[in-house]
């Protein structure tokens, strides 16, 4: 402004029209450049739950060198646990309905620039519901409620926003249609009350804040004097098993009510046969000798003249108590909390149970104490040492528990262990002598292992003997003493003193091989090292040959003349001497003059397997098969003079491992062999393979060499018949006395039939019978069970019926196998009889490469021939079966012809030579030869013993 006015005229009245305007905005500027902050996040009003967190926020957006404060209500805020400043936010922890209503104000300001701005008011939404109780509007006191005046209930639950409410009556919900309730004043109205709206009345309401029902409901009991009102009620009861109980129960009402008893939901009424039942005119009732049977719910029910029925229940039960667990024991530490529970016994009722110390009840109060069922040791002493008992009791008797306490104290030193100087061969002892209570636990280590060896031994004290000391036993020992109050721990170490002795001692009886380089061996050692020499026991000298050297006598070469006894003496001169004798025998040692070769013998021949052995003793031989020595002399195998075995009737177990063992006195030896049994091989013309081909021809050309010659024999036969019958005929023609030929040839005319055509018929007939009989019981062999046949599937069809596939076993112990059915379902009686005829050729086949017939189902029909399957077959296979079913077929059938045509013709060359011996034609005996049918040798005398042969 200096610099303007300054300035020429013409600049000066122009600035002076602009004065006023600068005068007005300059303030405005410059207090927009002097605010250094503004808020950011302002409080905002907001719902808030009674009892639930909330944050009122405010920041701004340079908080640096700023401080907040709040306002409710014009007060300051003061911070406490419930309401406090986090930042600039104004935190609560709880919402208070009443203090925390109002109006709330956040001040930000800044001490360097002394700027305060603030927000602006605020407030909380607070939603809350408060319980209450259901109290009496209408009538003013429960004693003015008469039986069909008017009744309202209010119920006291306030919130907000307002609550909606709901009434209930012993658990069910009221519904508005059936009652007069007001929700807005929260008022349940029974204009005409009776004792049927008796009950426990309550409300419940809900809003946004939650739901709460009523903390103190109303009961409402109306008295009408004709209602059965209980006077007294019966008690819960527990008794000894034969002992009485009685339940007491009474009504009173105008008239009288009518009591019933229940068991169960069943009249007492109906159970007074099982047991005795009193009941008395007061409705009492009396039960007599009380068994488990009677135990249960029991009802007293009261019936007046209107109205429901008013029940009133009652248990009763038998008396028992479980028995406790046996006794117990505890170690405790001395000046510690210790706590030990009585584990209560399960019993009706409920028993009591207490703590009892010296025949004295523990107290509830003190060091020692009982709080429920818990024994309190606080702090632990020495004296709390004991027995506690732990009783409880009820109607059924009393049962307790022994606890043994024993307050445990730190070991304290009798004898420590010391270092020790233990002689070697005898028993040393480490002492470890502790005491405290209990017997404390000693433990000893051994270079801080435990120690395991069996000659140690641990005394009830603390001493650890060592059995028979061993120069290895020189150590560090250290023993351990502990209680559960704490431990001693101390160490000692062993020195082993060295004994006197032979490392090792030289065997007793020591053999050396004669003319051989030999040699005695002797050392020992003791605590200083002892000087060795050889004697001889007799006295005698040792030969100058036989070297001296550090306990080792060497024989250069061993003679007969070295036997003998020999003393090793070892000394020193603290520990004296030790000697050892040793016999020395000189022997030739064993050797395998003849040894066992491996051998492959036939099954069921005799093999020898040669072993003998030399030496000096003679050596002794034994053998062994595997690890087993054989018995020699005893079965199959036996030993030879020279040790040879000898092995008779050898069998495959015999194949193995043979060992031939020699020994004498001063050695042994043993080599051994092997031994194979085989099966005698069987002489073949022929390889397998190549036979094959062979026996199929073979077989197709005896089965057709067969067929023709029988064939040929029948019809030779056949024409041979047929040429004497002829001639009998031209025969009968030319001889007068054509009576007595008929007798004589057996042709006697019956029924318009010759006798011979007679025979021959039943000749045929008793053929066939028999041929059938045989083939029925053949059939009886072959019978399968059709309810182990279960079929598969169906092949095909077949020239008898369908062909199937099945599956059968002939016993229950035998397993499933595929077999092939054919089925016989053709009428024709042809067909029937073919059926049965492969029925029978394929039973007297047995051959390799042919199927073979399993069995036959001939219960009901159709009729089932059960053959063997196969899912492989040959053309060989198709040609045998072909020829042999042609073969056999034919071959059944002219057997059959031929076999009654030899009969008849054995019948005939028995009549034509017979005793011409005849009786008078018109005799009886004559007579009988017209009318008879079946024997016509009645007419004739009996033939001679010789024709008859």
């Amino acid at each position: 402004l200096i610099n303007i006015t300054s300035c020429p005229s013409g600049p000066i009245f122009r600035l002076s029209f602009l004065m006023p305007v600068l005068c007005f905005l300059l303030p405005i500027v410059i207090l927009v450049q002097a605010a250094s902050f503004s808020f950011t996040k302002e409080p905002k009003s907001q719902d808030a739950l009674h009892g639930r967190s909330a944050m009122l926020r405010c920041e701004v957006n340079d908080p640096q060198g700023v401080i907040y404060s709040w306002k409710h209500n014009g007060e300051k805020v003061t911070d406490s646990e419930r309401r406090f400043l986090e930042g600039g936010n104004l935190k609560f922890t709880a919402i208070d309905r009443t203090l925390d209503s109002g109006n709330f104000q956040c001040f930000a300001s800044k001490n360097s620039t002394g700027e305060e701005y603030h927000t602006g008011e605020t407030s909380f939404n607070i939603k809350w519901l408060e319980s209450g109780m259901v109290s009496l509007k209408s009538p003013e006191s429960e004693a003015e409620i008469q039986s069909s005046s008017q009744v309202v209930l209010q119920c006291n639950i306030d919130g907000h926003p307002r609550p909606t409410n709901r009434w209930h009556k012993d658990g069910a919900l009221l519904s508005e249609k059936s009652y007069k309730i007001n929700n807005k004043d929260r008022t349940l109205t029974l204009p005409n009350a009776s004792p049927d709206d008796n009950g426990v009345y309550y409300c419940c309401v809900k809003n946004a804040a939650g739901h709460a029902c009523s903390n103190d409901n109303f009961t409402l009991n109306i008295i009408d004097k004709s209602f059965p009102q209980p006077v007294v009620k019966p008690d819960d009861l527990v008794v000894m098993r034969n002992e009485e109980a009685l339940f007491h129960c009474q009504f009173t009402a105008e008239p009288l009510p009518t009591v019933e008893w229940y068991h169960e939901n069943e009249p007492v009424a109906n159970k007074s046969r099982y047991y005795t039942l009193i009941q008395f005119v007061n409705g009492s009732l009396l039960i007599t000798q009380v068994k488990q049977r009677n135990t249960g719910l029991y009802k007293c029910v009261a019936q007046g003249p209107c109205g429901p029925p008013v029940s009133l229940e009652a248990s009763l039960r038998i008396a028992e108590i479980e028995e406790m667990m046996p006794k117990q024991s505890r170690v405790f530490t001395a000046d510690s909390l210790e706590r030990v529970t009585c584990r209560a016994p399960h019993g009706h009722p409920e028993p009591e149970v207490w703590w009892e110390y010296a025949g004295q009840r523990v107290p509830a109060e003190g060091r020692v104490r009982q709080d429920g069922l818990d024994l309190i040791f606080w702090p632990t002493r020495g004296e709390d040492s004991g027995t506690y008992t732990c009783f409880a009791q009820n109607k059924a008797g009393q049962r307790k528990q022994e606890l043994t306490v024993t307050v445990a104290t730190k070991p304290e030193w009798i004898q420590k262990p010391a270092d020790s100087q233990l002689e070697e061969g005898r028993a040393g002892y480490l002492h470890c002598h502790t005491r405290a209570t209990p017997e404390p636990e000693v433990t000893w280590y051994r270079n801080m292992q435990p120690i395991s060896d069996v000659r140690f031994k641990l005394f009830s004290n603390g001493t650890l003997c060592i059995n028979n000391v061993e120069v290895y036993d020189g150590h560090l020992y250290s023993c351990e003493s502990k209680t559960e109050a704490g431990k001693l721990n101390a160490q000692a170490r062993v020195y082993v003193l060295e004994r006197l002795k032979f490392t090792p001692t030289p065997q007793a009886y020591q053999c050396l091989e004669l003319n051989k380089e030999g040699h005695l061996q002797c050392s020992a050692k003791g605590r200083q090292t002892p000087t060795i020499r050889w004697l001889r026991t007799d006295g005698s000298d040792i030969p100058a040959w036989v070297e001296q050297k550090g306990g080792t006598l060497h024989f250069s070469t061993v003679t007969w003349a070295d036997a003998g006894n020999y003393t090793c003496l070892a000394s020193n001169s603290q520990q004296g001497e030790i000697r050892a004798v040793v016999q020395l025998t000189v022997a030739v040692y064993v050797a395998f003059k003849l040894k066992p070769e491996n051998m492959t013998v036939y099954q069921g021949h005799t093999t020898v397997l040669h072993c003998q052995a030399t030496g000096d003793p003679l050596p002794f031989i034994q053998w062994k098969k595997k690890d087993k020595f054989l018995e020699a002399d005893k079965s199959r195998f036996q030993k030879m003079p020279n040790g040879s075995l000898v092995v008779h009737d050898v069998s495959t177990e015999d194949t193995g491992s043979y060992t031939c063992i020699a020994g004498n006195s001063c050695n042994i030896a043993h080599t051994s062999t092997e031994l194979y049994v085989v099966e005698k091989p069987v002489q073949h013309s022929l390889a397998d393979d190549e036979k094959t081909p062979y026996k199929m021809i073979q077989t197709i050309g005896l089965s057709v060499g067969a067929a023709v010659a029988y064939i040929i024999i029948v019809l030779g036969l056949m024409f041979y018949c047929k040429q004497r019958r002829n001639a009998k005929r031209v025969h009968k023609g030319q001889d007068g006395d054509e009576q007595e030929l008929e007798c004589l040839n057996g042709d006697v005319q019956q029924n318009g039939h010759t006798t011979a055509e007679i025979q021959e018929e039943v000749a045929l007939t008793n053929m066939a019978a028999s041929g059938i009989n045989k083939r029925h019981s053949s059939h009886d062999k072959l019978h399968f069970p059709r309810n182990n046949l279960h079929t598969i599937t169906t092949l095909g069809k077949g020239e008898f019926g369908e062909v199937l596939l099945a599956k059968a076993k002939a016993t229950e112990d035998e397993e499933e196998t595929v077999v092939l059915v054919k089925s016989l379902q053709a009428r024709d009686e042809q067909m029937q009889l073919d059926f049965r005829r492969e029925c029978d050729m394929f039973a007297k086949l047995s051959h390799a490469n042919l199927a073979r017939l399993m069995g036959i189902c001939r219960e009901v029909e159709p009729h089932y021939m059960i053959m063997e399957y196969t899912d492989m077959v040959t053309s060989a296979h198709c040609i045998i079966y072909v020829c042999v079913s042609i073969c056999l077929s034919v071959s059944v059938r002219l057997s059959f012809y031929l076999s009654v045509c030899l009969s008849i013709c054995l019948q005939r060359s028995r009549r034509r030579w017979r005793s011409p011996t005849w009786q008078p034609a018109g005799s009886t005996n004559a007579t009988a030869v017209t009318t008879s049918s079946t024997s016509p040798e009645t007419t004739c005398t009996p033939s001679p013993p010789w024709v008859q042969q």
